[in-house]
């Protein structure tokens, strides 16, 4: 169960997630001019074998914020992941979000706000499965950051206190591989030169977004 300062924290990331989608695009274009052209979009998810884990319910504080004046809804919590939906100016944006399972720092103890991961989907913009990683303080300009899950290490580029990979071509491989794997360890460096080591727990990941792909189908 989230609290205020987490609901905060969602709130900054959905209400920029226009600008996020919008830098997004840009990027993923100069790399398509370089890299192969990006796998086919995978196909529609099966019907859940299982049911959602009867976790803790779902707070009305995590699943009330604004996102461009609409309010997302919990449609699953699955395991660690909550599935969302909602549609800020009439375009429906779906997404799974996890806090970390752990987080270190070098130097240790170092004061920072709740990291967050997210996959999202966003129909209207023929984004599927977008991962973003909200780091929870100012990225060094121009650090190395990366995203490592089932033995590979994919490199993301920052922006803010965001990460996203860096090649698009391989983010659907990545997210096939989060479906898969126990957890998924993130590293990043601070404006000021802080190290950061976030492990996220990828139990019930798979099952969130076979959710998304049934609430999120055009």
């Amino acid at each position: 169960m989230m609290g205020e300062p987490d609901l905060i924290m969602v709130r900054q990331f959905l209400t920029s997630l226009a600008v996020s989608a919008f830098f997004c695009a840009a990027t993923s274009l100069a790399q398509a001019q370089t890299a192969a052209p990006p796998a086919a979009a995978p196909k529609a998810a099966k019907k859940d074998a299982a049911k959602p884990a009867a976790a803790a319910p779902a707070a009305p504080a995590a699943a009330t914020a604004a996102a461009g004046g609409a309010e997302p809804t919990l449609i699953g919590q699955f395991g660690t992941w909550g599935a969302y939906s909602a549609t800020p100016n009439g375009k429906k944006v779906c997404f799974a979000l996890a806090k970390p399972s752990s987080s270190k720092t070098n130097p240790p103890n170092r004061p920072r706000d709740p990291a967050y991961a997210f996959v999202s989907t966003r129909p209207a913009e023929k984004v599927i499965n977008e991962v973003s990683i909200m780091i929870g303080y100012a990225l060094k300009p121009g650090s190395e950051s990366s995203l490592e899950v089932a033995g590979a290490s994919y490199a993301m580029y920052t922006q803010g206190d965001g990460l996203w990979i860096k090649n698009a071509a391989e983010e659907e491989r990545m997210v096939d591989a989060m479906r898969k794997a126990a957890d998924v360890t993130v590293k990043g460096i601070s404006a000021k030169g802080t190290e950061t080591v976030d492990t996220f727990s990828l139990k019930g990941l798979a099952q969130a977004l076979d959710r998304i792909a049934q609430d999120c189908r055009r």
